[in-house]
């Protein structure tokens, strides 16, 4: 009785995470605790002892509800109503992104200049049908969102009059300026600074459709800053960060394809996972790290291994987010032996078919305040 408990509060977290509700392997072990301490046959005690345990966010109570009801009650659930924005919030996204894919050698007429629509509609294309030249018009605002890294709270302190600590160095320096009388009183604060990031990202077959975009995305990635690492696999591992700090994305694109010999070849998910835990996890490279995956879960071999190096990895990094161009379909399901594998030790599941999905990616990286809780 009491691993079917177990089993289905689990499996509760994992309904909660597709719906989009913050919820990590914490927050599940705090639900489990929470069912300990009531009456499971009270409806009542269960719904307010996992509702307090999982949600964190008012605006995040009404899928709660419709989630807690679907699975547990197995109510029949209308699809939320989609709101419309605000003429000022559109107006606002289409000045963004009139910034970010307008192009001073865009020649009049191009069907996508007309109005923000044209700008929607590529936003929501899917990368496995844009042309080249959609690419080219995209390839900034890929940019852009790239940027977004998650932060943490360094170690060291700065100087900062709001902080919370006094800076007593510069306090008795100062007061001797004024007989040894603090008058001046500096304080310090820890800072935000980007966390490390680490992206591996499938190239096989199965992904060729958006590999290009998925390099343009490593790219700005690398690009961003130092701490960002960048894998490629098929059905083996390969480093691309030196190849992908080149100022010019073609250029990177170029030396990814030259660098990775099995570009375009099977999958290996189980063994690339592996050999990235063996070698760069024992370097402490994923410690602490945000580990993003990019990848359709089409393991070729054994999805078992992957589910054991999906834990390994678990276990050493912040938080693990997987990425799959497949998930923007909404009839998707993740029966792919390798994607059902991984799916225990995964704390987001997102799409990454369009540029829409990679917003909604690097708001979710940006976001992340506690570990495993992405």
């Amino acid at each position: 009785m009491a691993d079917a408990v177990v089993r289905h509060v689990v499996t509760f977290g994992r309904v909660l995470r597709e719906v989009g509700i913050e919820v990590g392997p914490g927050r599940v072990a705090d639900a489990l605790r929470g069912i300990a301490a009531v009456d499971l046959t009270r409806q009542e005690d269960v719904y307010f002892a996992l509702r307090q345990t999982l949600v964190s966010r008012h605006d995040d109570l009404d899928l709660f509800d419709r989630a807690f009801n679907a699975w547990f009650l197995r109510a029949p659930v209308l699809p939320p109503v989609r709101t419309t924005e605000s003429p000022l919030a559109q107006q606002e996204a289409a000045d963004s992104l009139s910034e970010g894919l307008g192009e001073p050698d865009d020649e009049p007429g191009d069907p996508l200049e007309v109005g923000a629509s044209g700008h929607e509609v590529l936003r929501d294309k899917d990368f496995a049908e844009m042309t080249p030249d959609e690419y080219r018009r995209v390839k900034r605002l890929i940019a852009a969102i790239a940027g977004h890294r998650p932060l943490r709270a360094s170690r060291r302190r700065r100087s900062d009059p709001r902080g919370d600590r006094l800076d007593m160095r510069r306090l008795i320096r100062h007061s001797l300026r004024t007989g040894g009388d603090p008058v001046d009183r500096p304080y310090r604060a820890r800072k935000d600074v980007p966390r490390k990031l680490v992206v591996l990202c499938d190239v096989s077959g199965s992904m060729d459709a958006y590999a290009r975009a998925l390099v343009l995305f490593l790219h700005a990635a690398v690009g961003s800053g130092p701490g960002v690492e960048a894998f490629a696999f098929g059905t083996r591992l390969s480093r691309l960060t030196p190849e992908l700090g080149t100022r010019d994305p073609e250029s990177a694109l170029e030396k990814c394809t030259e660098a990775v010999t099995d570009w375009g070849s099977g999958t290996r998910i189980g063994a690339s996972l592996k050999e990235f835990n063996d070698l760069y996890g024992k370097r402490a490279l994923s410690r602490g790290a945000v580990v993003v995956i990019v990848s359709d879960g089409w393991e070729r071999q054994d999805p078992q291994l992957v589910g054991r190096e999906m834990a390994r990895l678990a276990r050493a990094a912040y938080a693990v987010v997987w990425v799959n161009p497949l998930k923007g379909n909404p009839e998707y399901q993740p029966l792919a032996g390798g994607m059902r594998a991984a799916l225990p030790y995964i704390d987001r599941f997102l799409p990454g078919h369009n540029l829409r999905s990679l917003e909604e990616l690097a708001a979710v990286l940006a976001g992340i305040e506690r570990r495993h809780a992405a």
